[in-house]
């Protein structure tokens, strides 16, 4: 056994108990959780449950001091003897900013179906523009745990779509030529595949040759099921693992029968006005994370939004660096 007094503090091992919380809208949140405490009580109840757990050793011996200037946050680890808090290894780690601003931040995100702007979220939570920048960073991080882990199966429509590089409002002398059609000059190719009724898989690709596109469908789509594309030649030979169906799009064939990218081609509108109106523009280097931010919300689009949230928390474990982000 440890001292129970150590630095004046005492230790004691609390059961933590705190129940999902039934929220509707950003007014509910302030109510359930009015101040740090209670936040760092819920994020300790989505981590752990009843045993807390060391993250820098994973022994369940720890304590939790109850007095003193961090009662209520910082445990005693028994097994590798130092101290830490459920903020240890996740997204939270090492930030300053208080706990009520990152919930307010992930309920807004989460519950925005296009998103919300950096510069929008620094006045709502009273941050500057590049910390409000890294919070959503971080939290489109939380998002995308485990999406490129998911297999698709049944009916799946294929598509890619191209971000970027609008050439219709610049002077002639400016355009860059033949940038035309499926063009990866100054735009970014985004390949997506949508299991009709449920999920959806998004990306950004170097290439939209045969090799890359059937390479993820492979990865991702259970063989055996029917694979929905348009006419695009680098889907020529899916008929070897799959049922696949084509529309042409170039005559003008957008459906024929069961055979369509209808919903795939829905999310790519989602996508790209949340882009244009939210955004405005994406770099290359960051569109992974906007691509799998819309995924999520589109893949939880049956949930409420307190659901969705919890979640989220649930997903709170890694780390995000602002000279990662910025890479």
């Amino acid at each position: 056994m440890f001292n129970a007094y150590i630095c004046g503090a005492f230790f004691s091992r609390n059961s933590i108990v705190t129940t999902e919380p039934k929220l509707s809208n950003l007014l509910d949140l302030h109510h359930r959780f009015p101040t740090e405490q209670s936040c760092f009580d819920y994020i300790e109840e989505k981590r752990w449950g009843r045993k807390p757990q060391c993250p820098r050793c994973t022994s369940e011996k720890a304590a939790k001091f109850t007095t003193g200037k961090y009662a209520g946050k910082l445990w005693y680890c028994n097994g590798c003897k130092k101290q830490f808090t459920v903020k240890i290894g996740t997204v939270f780690e090492d930030s300053a900013i208080p706990l009520l601003k990152w919930f307010h931040a992930i309920w807004i995100c989460t519950a925005h179906k296009k998103g919300i702007a950096s510069t929008q979220l620094a006045k709502d939570i009273g941050v500057t523009q590049k910390t409000a920048w890294h919070m959503l960073g971080r939290i489109r991080l939380m998002m995308s745990h485990g999406s490129m882990e998911k297999t698709l199966s049944g009916t799946i429509e294929v598509d890619e779509t191209y971000v970027g590089g609008k050439e219709s409002n610049k002077h002639k002398d400016k355009k860059t030529p033949n940038t035309q059609g499926r063009s990866t000059k100054t735009k970014t190719a985004v390949f997506g595949m949508k299991e009709r009724g449920g999920d959806v898989i998004c990306y950004p690709v170097d290439s939209v040759n045969k090799e890359t596109l059937q390479g993820g469908i492979n990865e991702r789509v259970v063989q055996g099921s029917t694979v929905n594309t348009d006419e695009w030649a680098s889907y020529i030979g899916l008929s070897d693992n799959y049922t696949h169906e084509t529309v042409d799009h170039g005559a003008k064939e957008y459906t024929r029968g069961f055979a369509h990218t209808n919903n795939i081609e829905d999310f790519w509108s989602l996508l790209k006005r949340g882009i244009i109106g939210v955004y405005h523009s994406v770099s290359p280097v960051h569109l992974h994370r906007y691509c799998g931010e819309f995924a999520y919300r589109s893949n939880t689009r049956s949930v409420t939004d307190a659901e969705r949230f919890g979640m989220v928390m649930g997903q709170a474990n890694g780390k995000l660096t602002y000279k990662e982000l910025t890479g």
